[in-house]
């Protein structure tokens, strides 16, 4: 307890591992034990996820597959299923909101939980972690500190499989030479300037004084800097309420010039993202494009309708119709639809959709 009695704050951060490899090799598992590279197979595509034989290699998330597959030419490609990957992670969320009272979920596979008021929360983690393998035969890794940083910093530190407790202190003894980019928060841009006034590691970033750095970078962020090189953050575990709305969309290996093309695309598009709704048993009555073209202008067209859509071609149709309107004028490497102003068929809109994390 807390000097005044009140719970000293502990928060535990949780991180599948290799989630949506993981997902796969539950549905295949004859691909254990082997190099699997989750991606899209096309000259543009990007790693997505990997297993960790492949990571062996150098593989990793975001990276191209040209150099993925250079890298590790034995490598499996298979390709992204998201529906699967939202229901494992419903069914691991599932598990960790019976346990835990205040959840923060940042994406499919990857949340916050506060655990402060919790009598022991070491064993309660060890038993979630255990309980997810259990019931869904997924791991994951788990991060507890005295706040979201260090919780997370944790979480990453022993992966795959890991269970991590850290303080502040601890973590900054484990970390005083790494470079500042591992805190949360400090960017690639913020990196290299650090590194170009001489502060390449948190180590020296702790060194310049808190005046010094509001000079640098402002009154907000300077001030901010000199707390998390300190591995102090004060901000809270609170759930998420995403925007209610939903999408699907495709990336071309080669860029679509004929219109009919197009419109197929949309409508293959249209009706998997209405299929998918339907099995949320959800309607919507906002129906929206995304078109991206060759030299990579980006667009958006929206339509709003009186009552929920209920018929698949109708969306399909109403995508079109946006798509026709704004007739391309350069060949299309990208399309999306997306369905929002979304609601329970009986009820009113909730939380549908987090954002896709690499796994």
């Amino acid at each position: 307890m807390g000097s005044e009695g009140t719970p000293v704050r502990c928060i535990g951060h949780l991180d599948c591992d290799a989630f949506f490899a993981s997902v796969e090799l539950l549905r295949r598992p004859e691909l254990r034990g082997k190099a699997v590279i989750v991606a899209h197979d096309g000259p543009r595509s990007v790693v997505t996820t990997a297993t960790y034989e492949a990571r062996k290699f150098g593989v990793g998330s975001a990276m191209p597959l040209a150099t993925a597959k250079n890298r590790c030419p034995q490598a499996i490609i298979v390709p992204p299923d998201l529906d699967a990957y939202r229901e494992a992670s419903a069914g691991v969320m599932g598990i960790v909101r019976d346990e835990v009272e205040i959840v923060e979920q940042v994406s499919v596979d990857e949340a916050y939980m506060d655990l402060s008021a919790m009598a022991m929360p070491k064993s309660a983690m060890r038993r979630l972690q255990a309980r997810i393998l259990r019931e869904t035969e997924l791991h994951v890794s788990l991060g507890i500190g005295p706040n979201k940083l260090v919780a997370k910093l944790a979480s990453d530190a022993e992966k795959p499989r890991g269970f991590c407790v850290l303080s502040r202190k601890d973590a900054w003894l484990r970390w005083a030479d790494a470079s500042p980019g591992i805190l949360g928060g400090i960017g690639p841009k913020t990196t290299d300037d650090l590194a170009r006034r001489g502060v390449a590691t948190i180590r020296a970033l702790s060194k310049v004084d808190e005046a010094t750095l509001s000079d640098w970078y402002g009154p907000r962020t300077g001030p901010w800097l000199w707390r998390r090189c300190r591995f102090d953050d004060d901000a809270p575990v609170e759930p998420v309420r995403e925007p209610v709305s939903e999408s699907r969309e495709t990336t071309f290996s080669v860029d679509l010039s004929d219109a009919e093309e197009q419109e197929a695309e949309l409508r293959r598009l249209s009706i998997k993202l209405f299929e998918a709704l339907e099995k949320q048993g959800r309607r919507g009555r906002t129906v929206g494009i995304k078109v991206r073209l060759r030299d990579f202008t980006t667009v958006t067209r929206s339509r709003t309708f009186p009552v929920p859509v209920v018929d698949e071609e109708v969306l399909a149709d109403a995508a079109i119709g946006m798509l026709r309107e704004y007739a391309p004028a350069l060949p299309v490497r990208l399309l999306g639809v997306r369905m929002a102003s979304l609601e329970l068929e009986d009820g009113p809109g909730v939380q549908l959709v987090l954002p896709l994390s690499t796994g």
